[in-house]
């Protein structure tokens, strides 16, 4: 089993990096000039169109971002005095949920506009189309600096990203989609935004009225979901479909009926070789349709001390035959759908989330904050890839353990069944492994950036999974590879322009301390916010 490590992903971004590239000193390139391309001018014209009060505003200038939910623009204000501002207009799908604008509005201007926490400066909204203003933070792209950064860079940028984790945490709100592109860094001005709360929700004890309300909506229409849909209970396999990212559910047209269900089994299956298999998945057709064909049965369950009637499909007493098997018996069918948020990005999800643990707390954040600290240690972005849930479960389990990741499951109430047991990595071994890190020994271009080429000189083993390799289009990815045996064959020579190896040939312990506790697999342990900001890591760094 391996872990897919250092492949592009393409991701929706809030406010990426500058197209047509952003300069080291955090200059403006193309857009200082009035060239758009034919795509983008026409976006902008029909946002006037659509929004009309913005001319009377703003002068947008080009388009800098676009996602699932949104479109971002550069724009400027049209002051009387001084110079013209630069902002970014967050322009929201229209088919976007007005509670859910509301309640992101709502953790811009509450919990914004300090301790790198993105904040808003107006609002405008014409029929169901809405644009947020906000500060334009010229900033660099994760990848373009990944392996030019100091270590005391990182140092600093990890702890500029926990104070503004610690700022929203402190108002009950999870921002669930904690990556390097919603953490905008200039680096030249050391400047850094924490933006994005689109798929933002609250806390039991949340301070964000509005995102109490979200919870509440994601509750009920959840349950209306589990009165119309069936899938396949509580088991998983390898061959089930990525869900959307925003989804938990893949919705079919078959009536459900409800019954209580016990723990989740995840089955995850290795070949001989140790690569990841995906088993098929065989649904037995006639349970399928004995499931809905029979009656219900009347039974009664004790909750909280009081007898209450539910319905079931089949007797209580009745256990299921198909554990393990690669088949999906009738009492499985008929049992009631997992319902879990699980919004997110590929990648940077954690093990609560991809397992479908309903309670949810702010740790999934501290999760994607060590995933995002793996890859500056380890010099790959992204670190994990996966196509579905389990693949990246699976992912985690080469780095963190199976053993470790099937006990951790099982305080949140999860039950993982993994064909092989895949022991748990050590974290400094790996990242300078990755990185390409040998004992007085000047690190090449090559070791920092991956795999290199196909010179058939470089040994490495390639990912079935692999894509092209980040910013070498002819490269192909490999899981953990390194170029070995003849480095200058494999093209690459040592540039002291583009790589600042500054603190990187003594890494503290400290360091992949603090990268362990973020990457806990247990959310009840895993550290805080505001306890990473005092962790030992930071002893000469202030609030």
């Amino acid at each position: 089993m391996e872990a897919s490590l250092g492949i592009q992903v393409d991701e929706p971004m809030a406010f990426p990096p500058l197209r047509e590239g952003l300069q080291t000193d955090g200059s403006l390139k193309k857009h200082e000039q009035n060239f758009k391309p034919p795509g983008v001018k026409k976006d902008i014209e029909k946002l006037y169109e659509a929004v009309p009060q913005l001319s009377n505003v703003f002068k947008i200038k080009d388009k800098i971002g676009e996602g699932t939910f949104s479109s971002v623009y550069l724009a400027t204000a049209q002051l009387q005095v001084g110079p013209e501002e630069k902002i970014a207009l967050k322009h929201l799908i229209p088919t976007s949920h007005p509670m859910r604008i509301a309640a992101e509005l709502q953790c811009l201007t509450v919990a914004g506009g300090q301790d790198n926490v993105m904040g808003v400066k107006y609002c405008f909204r014409k029929n169901d189309h809405v644009v947020i203003a906000m500060p334009y933070l010229e900033h660099e792209s994760f990848l373009d600096i990944l392996h030019s950064l100091s270590f005391q860079e990182v140092r600093e940028y990890m702890f500029n990203l926990f104070k503004a984790l610690k700022r929203i945490h402190q108002f009950g709100i999870v921002h669930r989609d904690v990556k390097p592109s919603n953490f905008l860094y200039n680096r030249l001005l050391k400047k850094y935004a924490l933006v994005d709360f689109g798929l933002a929700q609250g806390t039991h004890d949340t301070k964000i009225e509005l995102l109490k309300f979200v919870h509440s909506e994601t509750q009920h229409e959840s349950c209306l979901q589990n009165k119309s849909h069936l899938i396949t209970g509580n088991k998983f396999s390898l061959s089930s479909p990525a869900a959307p990212k925003e989804l938990d559910q893949q919705p079919t047209t078959k009536t459900s009926v409800k019954r209580p269900y016990t723990n989740t089994q995840i089955q995850i299956k290795q070949g001989k070789d140790g690569k990841l298999m995906k088993q098929s998945k065989t649904v037995d057709v006639l349970s399928r349709k004995l499931a809905t064909k029979k009656k219900a049965v009347s039974t009664k369950v004790m909750t909280s001390g009081v007898m209450k009637k539910t319905t079931s499909s089949c007797p209580a007493n009745l256990t299921c035959d198909c554990y393990a098997t690669d088949k999906v018996c009738s009492i499985c069918l008929s049992r009631r759908q997992q319902v879990a948020p699980r919004a997110g990005t590929p990648g940077f999800r954690a093990p609560e989330v991809l397992t479908k643990c309903p309670n949810q707390t702010t740790a999934i954040d501290m999760w994607s904050a060590g995933v995002i600290f793996l890859s500056l240690l380890s010099g790959r972005y992204p670190f994990y890839k996966a196509s579905d849930d389990l693949t990246a479960l699976a992912q985690i389990m080469t780095v963190r353990g199976s053993k470790e990741t099937i006990q951790a499951a099982k305080t949140f109430g999860k039950s993982i069944l993994c064909s092989k047991e895949v022991p748990a990595q050590d974290l400094r071994k790996l990242c300078e492994k990755l990185r390409g890190k040998e004992s007085n020994t000047p690190k090449l271009a090559s070791d920092i950036q991956g795999p290199a080429s196909h010179d058939p000189t470089c040994s490495e083993k390639t990912d079935h999974k692999a894509s092209h390799l980040t910013q070498t289009p002819q490269a192909q990815q490999s899981g953990n590879s390194l170029c070995k045996g003849n480095r200058n064959a494999c093209g690459g020579r040592f540039d002291v322009h583009t790589t600042n190896l500054e603190g990187w040939d003594e890494v503290p312990d400290e360091a992949y301390d603090l990268l362990d506790k973020l990457l806990d697999l247990n959310p009840a342990s895993r550290i805080t916010a505001e306890a990473a900001l005092l962790h030992p890591f930071f002893k000469d760094m202030s609030l």
